[in-house]
């Protein structure tokens, strides 16, 4: 292994409570009660269209999603740190890497102008050698797009970069681009299949694990 990529959202920091905090401000807004953490938890992995059907069970097909799409978007910019943090053991997973010379990076279907701030905010701007947001490429995960641009930017085969992601279509996109996959079990993982039919390398439950698998294969 010459490389790790990390999925953003449940993967390399917990992001749930500020995109949470973003819906239940437009729950305030329209006189609503703010909706439980552990109900929109699921869904942040989907953005701004899985908070805004989770928090007002609605479909992407009803006429005031768009809207609420773009309000979500504006608002989350201003709260896109504020309770955001790495992930327990993670700063240790990522100073493993660059001990052991593994250049490390982030492919997020998070939006690049809300992705590099939040990589800033946890210090981390300088250190990640690629971040990739969902916009960079024409088409994101789970197309191989990104995760093919981050390999060929960072001059590593996809054989040998290890992505890291919490979702089914992380999985899909790596199988997609020849690179093996971990799950992060301790992430999101969404409302689908369980990860185990995922088809994926392994399942780390924690990032504590990430490190173990890390000195096991450098």
């Amino acid at each position: 292994m010459q490389a790790m990529l990390f999925d953003l959202d449940g993967t390399l920091a917990d992001t749930a409570p500020d995109m949470a905090r973003t819906v239940n401000l437009m729950r305030s807004k329209r006189g609503l009660a703010p909706v439980p953490i552990d109900l929109v938890r699921p869904h942040v992995s989907k953005g701004a269209r899985g908070m805004i059907c989770s928090a007002f069970e609605m479909t992407t097909e009803h006429a005031d999603f768009q809207a609420m799409r773009e309000e979500f978007l504006e608002l989350y910019g201003g709260n896109l740190c504020v309770d955001t943090r790495l992930f327990p053991g993670m700063a240790e997973v990522l100073d493993k890497l660059e001990a052991n010379d593994i250049a490390w990076g982030v492919v997020t279907n998070k939006f690049e102008r809300f992705a590099r701030p939040i990589i800033d905010e946890l210090g981390l701007g300088s250190r990640a050698a690629i971040v990739v947001g969902g916009d960079t490429c024409p088409r994101a995960k789970p197309y191989p797009d990104s995760l093919l641009f981050a390999a060929s930017s960072l001059g590593v085969m996809p054989a040998r970069t290890m992505y890291v992601g919490d979702d089914e279509r992380d999985v899909q996109a790596a199988r997609a681009a020849g690179m093996p996959v971990l799950v992060a079990g301790y992430g999101y993982l969404g409302d689908g299949p369980p990860p185990e039919e995922w088809k994926a390398d392994g399942i780390v439950n924690s990032a504590i694990e990430i490190g173990k698998w890390i000195e096991e294969r450098s």
